[in-house]
């Protein structure tokens, strides 16, 4: 999918808190006892920052897709207060970087997300140089009526309006048109160039690239003098098949940070859901046919994360950020936000990254690649 999903945790996190990044947690913060105050300590040390093209951005950012989603994640307007409730908890604990996009909302709610980011933003409580170091990274949708560079820096113009800034941090494109209307491309590629030559954004992205069209993005830029910032692919223990390794492989070697998106299989990796116990909707029809082929997966989740003294989600977004990629978990609630932070602070270590994986290869089930990722 094109974003970042929310998803229902099922257990109170146990995050530790550490000056090292590389040290596992063996303070009393993770004892099931603990109860570590909100709003008052970071879960991880804020300054802790990776570097992102110009910007410099949390190790894990926050997708906002369920934000106005009503048919996928069942958004209701009353929720809002909740989400500004869940952003502020992010924002003041280092987290800095906020993932959207110009489609995200649907029927009339389109564009809601990045009209509640904004609003989030400006209602910030906190010090506004916090505020000015946040970075948004929005996606412009490929539309079949974005034809020319002027129209897809119009879509730009519309984003900024809509979130009430001045500049974006990275400006994306939502999906590649290679697939299927080739000529368009070019055009959308040009429309990334204006967009950054006349200051809209700070540096520019892709989203759903496959490895050949990322290389040839990230040439065609080069030679327009734009450098190619990250790209976002769907990226989990789900879903690191050969494709999504060859990308992360070119990223590495182009200096392009990999974002990964749905880091939690829209929610499979949680540990929630089995298959007598399924969301409602269309992700239930997913579920159906996946969450039977991955009991190895689960199995050897739950068994580092209660080693760990972790969540089964905590786990599964730490893989993310060992790999050397960002992942952009949703969050819906205080509680999941609260979750999500206790992937930080510590690192799995070799051994059970190699025992996650493993797991993950002897699971007969993947995760359904997005259609929009090309080759």
């Amino acid at each position: 999918m094109p974003g970042l999903m929310g998803f229902a945790m099922a257990t109170r996190p146990t995050p530790s808190i550490t000056a090292s990044n590389d040290t596992p947690s063996s303070s009393s913060s993770s004892s099931p006892f603990f109860k570590p105050p909100l709003l008052k300590l970071p879960l991880f040390w804020p300054w802790q920052k990776v570097k992102m093209g110009p910007l410099s951005v949390s190790p894990m950012g926050f997708g906002t897709w369920a934000w106005g989603n009503q048919l996928l994640w069942g958004y209701q307007q009353a929720m809002d207060t909740e989400l500004q409730r869940a952003f502020n908890l992010a924002v003041e604990n280092g987290i800095n970087l906020f993932d959207t996009a110009d489609s995200y909302g649907t029927g009339r709610l389109n564009g809601q997300s990045e009209k509640l980011l904004g609003k989030f933003i400006r209602d910030f409580p906190g010090q506004k140089e916090i505020k000015n170091n946040i970075v948004i990274a929005t996606k412009f949708a490929a539309y079949p009526w974005r034809l020319t560079p002027g129209q897809f820096v119009n879509a730009c113009k519309s984003s900024l309006d809509r979130m009430q800034i001045e500049q974006i941090g990275i400006g994306q494109l939502h999906w590649s048109t290679a697939n299927y209307a080739p000529p368009q491309e070019l055009a959308l590629w040009d429309g990334l160039v204006a967009m950054y030559e006349k200051g809209l954004v700070q540096a520019v992205g892709v989203s759903n690239y496959g490895p050949k069209q990322l290389v040839k993005i990230h040439d065609y830029l080069k030679v327009r003098g734009v450098p190619l910032c990250s790209a976002q692919v769907q990226f989990s223990l789900l879903s690191m098949g050969e494709d999504q390794m060859e990308i992360k492989n070119i990223c590495d070697s182009l200096g392009i940070r990999l974002i990964s998106y749905s880091p939690l299989g829209l929610g499979m990796l949680t540990g929630k859901y089995t298959p007598s116990n399924l969301p409602q909707g269309p992700r239930g029809l997913l579920f159906r046919q996946i969450i039977p082929g991955l009991e190895p997966l689960l199995m050897t989740l739950r068994e580092i994360a209660q080693r760990r003294q972790k969540t089964m989600p905590q786990v599964a977004i730490n893989w993310c950020i060992c790999k050397g990629t960002i992942p952009i978990p949703g969050v819906k609630s205080v509680k999941q936000a609260e979750e999500n932070l206790g992937a930080l602070g510590w690192r799995l270590s070799s051994d059970e990254l190699l025992q996650l994986e493993d797991a993950a290869l002897a699971s007969p089930r993947k995760m359904i690649q997005n259609i929009f990722q090309t080759r």
